[in-house]
């Protein structure tokens, strides 16, 4: 059969599918010049052909084997017995992780209607995710991470119910990000390394996932409130170079089984929240690159199983033994008296200078400006005195 008589097969058996809900002996009668066992295989025959006419490049070989009615023989291509009959064979899985594949992903996938896992991840597949993808109600792992995929959020994943891992990172999805998201009932989410735009919405503590990475967007947010009400899940939170403002949540500490937590190369101001030092399951705590200030509480420092802690590059001005005792840590580029490779006591005097509001980033309702009876207040604790800063010696004090 020619590949124009292949494809010719494919539109017509698409257009029967389409308009009729065929019976077995229906589907049998139609003539692919070979038997399919069951019309669950059938459909999948279907899916698979229409998307390997979607593949413009497979330089690995990857989808060569997949012709013939023997679906579940295709690389890739993983059969169960269905979940609703025992006796009968179906295409439970697709893993094509790491194939290096260019193409789309056609709405005819919508026919795997028994599909659990899609794992397409570092391949160069482009487009959208098909809205036939609602079909897939037992879908529990979709990652297509790291792929050219573009346009709004993929929404048609708000409609599996089965849902539990949801992998997006490292493509060009762009705009904001479905408050309806953070109400799914996922294990783990990865929004890493897109375009997103959108601000951090209200309900974000609504998820009940263990881990969750936002890092590399531009959300120019605040961190909502709401986040402390994920303490019961939370195991691992990256929101690096996420464009977030304001200060942290002076009750963060209650997410006290949060092994990693990063929110480093933001625009974060105040000092670390003494609640903190309640994060008993804390093993690597990344700040870096903020424009937080003040002292370093000991409490931190002293959690039992932080091993990591990067504070570098902000503005902080005293730091406790403890912290020098950290298998890792990174103190560079602060306010740090007697400690190397810090900023200059001009630079630290002049940061000092102006108060700390978290109101003034719009996350907080804003202060009230001081009296001239009252000498103004700050959220992070400065030094003794800021107005010697030029007393501290150059040679532990360097310019950036």
């Amino acid at each position: 059969m020619n590949k124009n008589n292949h494809s010719l097969n494919l539109a017509l058996l698409s257009i029967i599918l389409l308009l009729s809900k065929p019976s077995h002996q229906a589907l049998a009668d139609i003539d692919v010049g070979f038997i399919i066992p069951n019309p669950r295989l059938f459909k999948a025959y279907i899916a698979l052909q229409f998307w390997k006419l979607s593949i413009t490049s497979d330089p690995n070989g990857f989808t060569s084997n997949w012709c013939g009615p023997n679906v579940c023989n295709y690389t890739g291509v993983y059969c169960a017995p269905a979940p609703d009959d025992p006796d009968c064979l179906t295409v439970a899985g697709i893993d094509l992780n790491h194939a290096n594949i260019a193409g789309t992903l056609p709405e005819k996938l919508g026919l795997l209607q028994d599909l659990a896992l899609f794992h397409i991840n570092s391949n160069r597949f482009c487009g959208t995710i098909p809205d036939s993808f609602r079909k897939m109600q037992l879908l529990f792992e979709l990652d297509v991470s790291n792929n050219q995929f573009s346009g709004c959020f993929p929404s048609v994943v708000l409609c599996l119910p089965s849902l539990k891992f949801l992998d997006i990172r490292f493509n060009q999805f762009e705009g904001e990000i479905p408050s309806a998201v953070f109400d799914l009932k996922l294990d783990a989410l990865f929004l890493n390394n897109n375009k997103f735009t959108s601000s951090l919405p209200n309900n974000i503590g609504n998820s009940p996932v263990s881990v969750l990475v936002l890092a590399n967007n531009n959300f120019d947010s605040c961190l909502p409130p709401s986040l402390t009400k994920m303490a019961g899940t939370l195991n691992e939170i990256i929101l690096a170079n996420a464009k977030l403002r304001g200060c942290l949540l002076k009750d963060i500490g209650l997410l006290n089984q949060v092994t990693v937590f990063d929110v480093s190369f933001n625009n974060l101001v105040g000092s670390l929240p003494e609640s903190m030092g309640n994060m008993k399951s804390l093993e690597q705590l990344n700040v870096a690159h903020n424009n937080l200030s003040g002292a370093i509480p000991n409490s931190i420092c002293c959690l039992p199983k932080l091993e990591n802690f990067t504070y570098s590059y902000n503005f902080f001005c005293t730091e406790p033994l403890a912290c020098l005792k950290l298998k890792v840590k990174d103190d560079r580029q602060n306010c740090i008296p007697n400690r190397p490779f810090q900023r200059s006591p001009m630079e630290c005097k002049a940061f000092y200078s102006h108060p700390v509001d978290c109101g003034a980033c719009g996350c907080l309702p804003r202060r009230p400006a001081p009296s001239t009876a009252s000498a103004p207040t700050t959220l992070a604790a400065a030094p003794k005195h800021p107005e010697d800063w030029g007393a501290f010696s150059p040679g532990h004090l360097h310019h950036s």
